[in-house]
C-alpha cells in the first residue's frame, strides 16, 4: 500500500486551509499552488511549500494541469488533493497524476468521466435502477432536437450543463419563446467554466426538496453512506444554507434513498467522498439529480453530526485502507447547520462583488465553526468564485444548532466588500425555515420583496454612529476630542452622508460630558461615546450601549452593524450629482470581469431594457442592458477586454 508524505491542495482559498489543517495535523507536509491573484493568500501562508502556477484567470493558473504537475514534481509532492471545484472533477486530471507516478486523492478517472457527464451518469442511473427526473439526455445536441425535446418534455423544464455544476450554465426556462436564448447563455456559460458546452434538458418538478448523501467508498470495496444534508435553500440554484439531518427525513426514506446512493455508487465502482443528489417532492419521492465525486463544500455539517474527518478518511482510503466503520457502526448525533458568506450584492440581483478585505473578525466563540481562507488587506477578485467562507453550527436539536449560527451569523465582522450577512440572518429568523418547511423556491416565495433583497436604507441611529465618527475624525488634528476645538462649539455641524445613489442630511451638536445630539430629518438622535479605539467605537444610542468595529479612510466609512456592514462616504464637500443613473445613458461596468460579448455597434438605436453587453465575473455571465432609448453614441471596449468595476463601457445619447 503506498504511504504519503506530501501533499499539494490543488486548489484555493477556504477548502485549500481545510484541508491543509487536518492534513498537517496527521503529520504530512502540504503544498499549496497560487495564482498572481493569491500570492499572499492565508492557503499560501499556512502551506509548508508553495508553487506559483500563473496569472489569475483559471484557465492559466488553477486549471492549467502542466503547471499543477510541475509544482508537484519541483515540490517533490507524492499525492494530490484537489479539494472542490477547478479540476476535482476532471478525469484528464486524474489520469494525469497517475501517468506522473502521483496518488489522486479522489475516486477513478473512469468515475469521474462517468459521474461528471449529466447526460451519461442520468443513463447509467436508469440501467441501475436509480429513480430519475423525465428529460432529454441525448448525443444530439443541435438546437432543432433540443427544441423539439423540449416541445416533448414540456414547460417549464431545465437547461443543465452536462459537464456542471454550482448554478453555471443551468437556466429555468417557462415557455418556449425563452428557450434559444436561454441555450446561447448556458452552452457559453458552460463552456467557459467547464469546457464542453454539452447540454441536457429536464423536467421541472415543482417546488422540490433538494437532499444528498454523502457516500465512502474503499479500495477493499465496501461503501457506505453517512446521512443526507438538506440544500434546498438557493439562489441561482446555488446552495446558500445546508443541513443535517433533513428536517423531514423519516428512517425509512433514509434507508431508500442510501439504498439508492450505494447503487448509484457500486455502477461506477466508487472510491473515496461523493456525494448522490436527488430532488425530493412533497409525496416523499425521490429522483436522481447528479452525482458529485469529490468533497463537497457542505461536508462539515456531515462532520458535525457523525463525528468524522472527511479529508482523514481520503487520506486513509488513498492510502489503501479500509473504512474505519461499517454501516451499522454509523450514528448520527444532533443537528448541524451551514450558511454560506458570499461577497455579493443581494439588492442587486446577487452581483458577485469585488474590492479590499478592510476587516475581517469571525465569530468563532461561541461554538460555531467557521471555514475560509481571507486575511485582513486582500483583494476580493474577479477571477474566482464569490465563496468567501463557512460558518457552521452544531447543537442538540434544530433549533439549537439554528440558534447558534444566526449569533455566529450576525457576530461575524466583514467590512470592505458586500456580502449576503443580512439576508443569511434573515433566512435564519424566517418563521416558515424556522417550521422546517421550505423548499428550493424559498428564497423566491418569501424573499422576493423582503428588505434583505432591496438596497439597504440604514436606520437613524446607524446613520447617527457614522456621522459621530466623521466628526471625531475632523476633531483628531487638534489632539481634541469633540468640540474643545472649536470656537463656536453652541452650533451644530451640518453633515451630508451618501451611498451610491442616496444622500442623508445630518447634524451634530456637541454637549458636555461627551455627549451629541443628532438630527436627521424629522428624528433627533443622543449619543455618548464611551470608548474610541482606533479600529471599533463603544457608543451609547438614545441609552443603548454596543460596540461596533469600523474602518475610516479618506472620507469613507465602513461601519459593522449587527449584521452586516454599511459604507458610508462624507458628502459634505462634494458637489450635488443631478443625473441619476435611470436617466444616464452612460453604461458602466458593475464590477471588474471580462468581455464575453458585445451585441451592439456605434449609430445604432437601442431602447430601454435591451441587452447590450455580457460581462463575465465570478464564472458566472452577467447581461449589461440599456437604461434609456436613444442611440448608441460611443462604444468604449471589445470582446476579451478585461474590465474594471464602475469602467465606461458604452455611451447612449
Amino acid at each position: 500500500m503506498p504511504t504519503l508524505h506530501k501533499i499539494l491542495i490543488a486548489n484555493r482559498g477556504e477548502i485549500a486551509c481545510r484541508i491543509q489543517r487536518t492534513a498537517q495535523a496527521l503529520g504530512y507536509r502540504t503544498v499549496a499552488v497560487f495564482s498572481d491573484a493569491d500570492a499572499d493568500a492565508l492557503h499560501v501562508q499556512m502551506a509548508d511549500q508553495a508553487v506559483h502556477i500563473g496569472p489569475a484567470p483559471v484557465q492559466q493558473s488553477y486549471l492549467n494541469i502542466a503547471a499543477i504537475l510541475d509544482a508537484a514534481r519541483r515540490s517533490g509532492a507524492d499525492a494530490i488533493h484537489p479539494g472542490y471545484g477547478f479540476l476535482s472533477e476532471n478525469a484528464d486530471f486524474a489520469r494525469a497524476c497517475a501517468e506522473a507516478g502521483l496518488i489522486f486523492i479522489g475516486p477513478s478517472a473512469e468515475a469521474i468521466e462517468l459521474m461528471g457527464s449529466k447526460r451519461l451518469s442520468k443513463i447509467a442511473m436508469l440501467d441501475a435502477g436509480v429513480p430519475c427526473i423525465a428529460g432529454y439526455q441525448g448525443a444530439a445536441q443541435d438546437d432543432a432536437t433540443l427544441l423539439a425535446e423540449a416541445e416533448r418534455i414540456g414547460y417549464p423544464l431545465m437547461i443543465k450543463a452536462s459537464a456542471g455544476g454550482g448554478g453555471r450554465g443551468m437556466r429555468l426556462v417557462h415557455e418556449a419563446s425563452e428557450l434559444a436564448a436561454q441555450l446561447r447563455t448556458a452552452r457559453s456559460e458552460a463552456m467557459n467554466g467547464f469546457g464542453s458546452d454539452e447540454l441536457i434538458l429536464e423536467q421541472a418538478l415543482v417546488e422540490p426538496r433538494h437532499v444528498e448523501v454523502q457516500l465512502f467508498g474503499d479500495q477493499h470495496g465496501h461503501l457506505v453512506y453517512l446521512g443526507e444534508r438538506d440544500c434546498s435553500i438557493q439562489r441561482r440554484h446555488q446552495k446558500v444554507i445546508e443541513e443535517a439531518p433533513c428536517p423531514v427525513m423519516t428512517a425509512e426514506l433514509r434507508q431508500a434513498m442510501g439504498e439508492a446512493a450505494l447503487k448509484a455508487g457500486r455502477a461506477v465502482d466508487y472510491v473515496g467522498a461523493g456525494t448522490v443528489e436527488f430532488l425530493l417532492d412533497a409525496r416523499g419521492q425521490f429522483y436522481f439529480l447528479e452525482m458529485n465525486t469529490r468533497l463537497q463544500v457542505e461536508h462539515p455539517v456531515t462532520e458535525l453530526i457523525t463525528g468524522l474527518d472527511l479529508v482523514a478518511w481520503q487520506l486513509l482510503v488513498a492510502e489503501g485502507q479500509p473504512l474505519p466503520l461499517t454501516q451499522e457502526q454509523i450514528r448520527l448525533d444532533g443537528h448541524a447547520m451551514e450558511v454560506r458568506l458570499y461577497a455579493e450584492d443581494p439588492a442587486a440581483d446577487f452581483l458577485p462583488q469585488t474590492g479590499r478585505i478592510a476587516a475581517w473578525q469571525p465569530a468563532s466563540d461561541h461554538g460555531a465553526r467557521i471555514d475560509h481562507g481571507l486575511l485582513e488587506g486582500q483583494s476580493v477578485s474577479p477571477f474566482y468564485d464569490p465563496l468567501l467562507g463557512k460558518l457552521i453550527a452544531h447543537g442538540a436539536t434544530r433549533e439549537e444548532a439554528r440558534r447558534k449560527l444566526l449569533r455566529a451569523v450576525q457576530d461575524t465582522v466583514l467590512l470592505g466588500v458586500q456580502s449576503n450577512q443580512r439576508l443569511l440572518e434573515g433566512l435564519l429568523q424566517h418563521p416558515q425555515f424556522i417550521s422546517g418547511d421550505f423548499s428550493t423556491a424559498f428564497i423566491q416565495q418569501h424573499f422576493s420583496s423582503h428588505a434583505c433583497l432591496n438596497t439597504y436604507v440604514p436606520t437613524t441611529a446607524q446613520l447617527a454612529i457614522a456621522v459621530v465618527l466623521f466628526y471625531q475624525a475632523s476633531a483628531l488634528p487638534h489632539r481634541t476630542p469633540l468640540n474643545g476645538w472649536r470656537n463656536n462649539a453652541s452650533v451644530p455641524l451640518h453633515y451630508r452622508l451618501g451611498s451610491d445613489e442616496q444622500d442623508w442630511t445630518l447634524s451634530v451638536l456637541a454637549r458636555k460630558f461627551g455627549e451629541l445630539v443628532v438630527q436627521a430629518g424629522e428624528s433627533t438622535v443622543a449619543v455618548k461615546i464611551i470608548e474610541h479605539a482606533a479600529q471599533s467605537i463603544t457608543i451609547e444610542v438614545d441609552g443603548l450601549r454596543q460596540c461596533h468595529a469600523y474602518r475610516l479612510h479618506d472620507r469613507q466609512v465602513w461601519l459593522f452593524t449587527h449584521p452586516g456592514s454599511l459604507r458610508l462616504e462624507d458628502r459634505t464637500h462634494a458637489p450635488i450629482d443631478s443625473q441619476t443613473s435611470v436617466a444616464s445613458g452612460t453604461l458602466k461596468a458593475p464590477m471588474d470581469g471580462a468581455i464575453v460579448d458585445v451585441l451592439v455597434s456605434e449609430g445604432s438605436t437601442v431602447s430601454k431594457g435591451q441587452l447590450l453587453v455580457v460581462l463575465e465575473a465570478m464564472k458566472m455571465e452577467h447581461p449589461l442592458k440599456a437604461g434609456i432609448d436613444g442611440v448608441l453614441k460611443r462604444v468604449q471596449v471589445k470582446v476579451g477586454d478585461q474590465v474594471k468595476n464602475r469602467q465606461v463601457l458604452l455611451q447612449v445619447e
